[in-house]
């Protein structure tokens, strides 16, 4: 073979297999949105417009680059909908449209987070044996019935917002570190059960320090102690609670090098209207332009995380209706806002 010749099918080997990386990169990356309440919102009779045209939800996020959905679980909820079947069903018309599903387990019948961590009304009373058994076999029962309804996770997040422990009082932090580590793996293990010959599921482990590297170090050095396998750290970032961008830079450059763990920002979120920054200067007016620019800017940062660590943002409830609008997409009328345009450089051409 001539030089020349050789040189020149180097050089397209190579740009073949750059450009297969890259794909690969970029269908690791998770462009997300948490939209556990958009079934409800669209049965009654909630519409969802783009460029002034009603159309199903998620065929907006769809055409805007979006390509992962993450969706709640409550054990019995009295109020909301995110029960087993209504789940089920939104992950079914996820699927169908190509996205990748995160299962968010909140292991309580309502909200979990920092601030409460309630028991199932069915696990009252149990022991903390007794809870880590509920655990397993919920979690193993209910991924059999994704399983059962081909709508399998390809992620799973084992409680939601955890920094303060979970299943209180028997999983909460700082007493009860042995506790938590046992319900943890409990639900690890289930997942393992429940899927069966399916595809293993990612596995997330959630708390909501973005910007608070201290807090950040606290929880997954106690957490890493255990030796319990799972694949990605999980962060809540609203940077009214969560610190400023510089904090997000630092703690994301911290848990790159620290736990060379990947890295998603699996709750988001910015107001178009005034709200969170009423009485103080906010990072970005809360305007449809300046929630715009918060994102983009959010999302360059996951980018430059250390040794390609960021492997995406999910925005918390774009399609949320009633109180929290103001943090959605979409403006009182439904129409979309310009924030949804922010990943259409990174995914069309």
């Amino acid at each position: 073979m001539k030089t020349g010749n050789r040189s020149a099918v180097l050089a397209c080997a190579a740009f073949v297999l750059a450009v297969g990386t890259a794909s690969a990169r970029a269908g690791d990356y998770a462009i997300g949105a948490d939209l556990s309440f958009l079934r409800q919102a669209e049965q009654n009779g909630t519409a969802f417009k783009d460029e002034g045209q009603a159309r199903q939800g998620l065929q907006i996020f769809k055409d805007h680059g979006y390509n992962w959905i993450r969706l709640r679980l409550f054990h019995t909820p009295t109020r909301l909908p995110n029960n087993l079947e209504y789940t089920i069903a939104l992950a079914q018309d996820a699927k169908r449209l190509g996205f990748k599903f995160l299962l968010n387990y909140h292991y309580s019948d309502t909200w979990a987070d920092p601030g409460k961590q309630f028991i199932p009304k069915a696990w009252e009373g149990k022991s903390h044996e007794e809870l880590v058994k509920a655990v397993f076999e919920y979690t193993r029962d209910t991924i059999q019935e994704f399983v059962d309804a081909n709508a399998m996770p390809d992620m799973v997040q084992i409680g939601n917002e955890i920094s303060n422990g979970m299943l209180w009082p028997d999983g909460k932090l700082p007493d009860h570190w042995d506790n938590l580590a046992d319900l943890l793996h409990a639900g690890i293990e289930g997942v393992e059960e429940g899927r069966g010959q399916a595809p293993h599921p990612k596995i997330m482990i959630h708390i909501d320090k973005g910007g608070d590297q201290a807090a950040t170090k606290w929880f997954f050095d106690k957490w890493h102690s255990y030796g319990i396998n799972y694949d990605v750290i999980g962060q809540s970032y609203y940077p009214w609670w969560h610190g400023s961008l510089l904090d997000l830079r630092d703690n994301l450059n911290f848990m790159a090098k620290e736990y060379k763990k990947d890295i998603i920002l699996v709750e988001v979120a910015y107001n178009w209207r005034p709200a969170e920054y009423r009485k103080k200067l906010p990072p970005f007016p809360e305007s449809p332009e300046g929630q715009r620019q918060f994102l983009d800017e959010v999302q360059r940062m996951v980018l430059a995380t250390p040794d390609n660590r960021g492997k995406g943002v999910f925005w918390w409830e774009p399609a949320v209706q009633g109180g929290l609008r103001s943090r959605g997409f979409f403006d009182d009328e439904g129409n979309a806002l310009p924030v949804i345009t922010v990943f259409d450089r990174f995914t069309r051409h």
